[in-house]
């Protein structure tokens, strides 16, 4: 068995892995320019560049010692344009997606701001790629052509030392990075907040408890009432008792989520005023959205521990236990409850993540400041680096709850063995 932790614990390394591969390419590959969109409207070229280097979105992807700098203004050439850092002398035209420039034509690219690094140039044009080296200290570069081109776009990047110094690099160091001092180690640094300056991990913690307070009865109610209903249609099978608790769980689940919020913000807290519907700050803040959690979630398991437990009625096992003398309750709850923990660990471990990233819906419509809360905050307002963590945490605790589930086959039926 413990061979088999091992290996699983090797292939969660590598799920991780993956994980955080996907999303350094979502984030960083087609989220664009993160830093000009933080900025919003007319940032100057010094500041977009300042908050480039401070998320880290000027390195080279992976490996390489150039980075994208703001020095001398990048420019797309794709449409004409007023751009007060960029000069064209001599005759050019816009169109076919670039700048059609004659013989003799100068563009010239005046510097924004002071930088120590080495400087170039990358100018894509219909002749292929362009680098030029930028003279040190120079208060503008000027590129100009001895026969007609095209270009397309002009990008400008800085030189630093270590080409091991990439955005994949950041983003495993965000995960886990090294000290000099003891601890040696330090764990899911994600920095600080784009929009509030707040650090990442502090938000995180902080939203912990309210989604944990929230999901944990909503799961707990959940499991606990969807097997007993299940177990109940599962002894009346066939019956009125059955084809009632069926109907009820697939209306249950044909219902939208919003509309048992709604409903029940409207009746139970604005007709009836017997919950309060918006805030936190006791118990009582919490029954309706826990109340709301576990019935929208009842149509669903129990459907599902209805359909294991009918699987299983026709089985030796309880055929001999009734054989022996054994009762209904004894039947139910010792033998056929115990052998089918295996799917109900399953749906378990599927749930559980949840409760500590919580419920985007309940969260954001009852003011809870949970981690789903913080999540639809962030998605608002295009918080890359509290996005991030939220999903990279996700990730990492969907890979260590399916573990654990997979060690707790073992312990839930002896007859499971962990070997391959």
């Amino acid at each position: 068995m413990l061979n088999y932790i091992l290996r699983r614990l090797a292939y969660s390394v590598l799920i991780i892995f993956g994980v955080l591969i996907l999303t350094f390419v979502m984030f960083r590959v087609a989220a664009g320019d993160p830093a000009a969109a933080v900025l919003g409207k007319n940032p100057s070229p010094a500041e977009i560049d300042a908050m480039r280097r401070e998320m880290g979105v000027d390195l080279p992807l992976f490996f390489g010692n150039w980075c994208l700098t703001e020095a001398f203004s990048s420019t797309d050439f794709s449409e004409e344009r007023d751009w007060l850092s960029v000069t064209i002398q001599g005759v050019h035209r816009f169109g076919a997606g670039g700048l059609g420039l004659d013989s003799g034509s100068t563009v010239i690219f005046k510097r924004n701001f002071e930088s120590y690094e080495p400087l170039s140039a990358r100018l894509l044009t219909d002749a292929g790629m362009k680098v030029v080296e930028i003279e040190h200290g120079a208060t503008e570069f000027r590129f100009s052509c001895a026969s007609p081109l095209r270009l397309y776009h002009a990008k400008f990047y800085r030189r630093q030392d270590s080409p091991f110094r990439s955005q994949f690099a950041v983003a495993l160091s965000e995960i886990i990075s090294i000290k000099k001092s003891f601890p040696f180690f330090s764990f899911f640094n994600f920095g600080n907040t784009l929009i509030t300056r707040e650090p990442v991990k502090e938000i995180i913690l902080r939203g912990i408890l309210p989604s944990l307070l929230l999901m944990l009865p909503v799961f707990i109610g959940e499991m606990i009432i969807g097997i007993a209903f299940a177990l109940l249609s599962a002894a009346f099978k066939g019956r009125f008792v059955d084809r009632a608790l069926v109907l009820l769980s697939v209306a249950g689940m044909s219902v939208s989520y919003l509309v048992f919020i709604i409903f029940g913000q409207w009746y139970l807290g604005y007709y009836f005023n017997w919950f309060p519907v918006w805030g936190w700050g006791s118990v009582e803040y919490l029954a309706l959205p826990i109340l709301i959690g576990t019935v929208s979630g009842l149509g669903g398991g129990m459907r599902f521990y209805r359909t294991v437990f009918v699987n299983e009625l026709n089985r030796e096992y309880l055929r001999t236990a009734m054989a022996k003398g054994c009762g209904n309750l004894s039947i139910y709850c010792r033998h056929l409850l115990r052998n089918t923990a295996l799917p109900i660990i399953s749906r378990m471990a599927t749930v559980m993540p949840f409760l500590f990233t919580g419920s985007l819906l309940l969260e954001s419509f009852f003011g809870i400041p949970g981690l789903g809360y913080v999540g639809i905050d962030a998605l608002n307002n295009s918080d890359l680096q509290l996005l991030k963590a939220l999903v990279v945490m996700s990730a990492l605790l969907f890979t260590a709850i399916n573990l654990s589930a997979d060690i707790a086959y073992a312990w839930a039926d002896p007859r499971v063995r962990l070997k391959k």
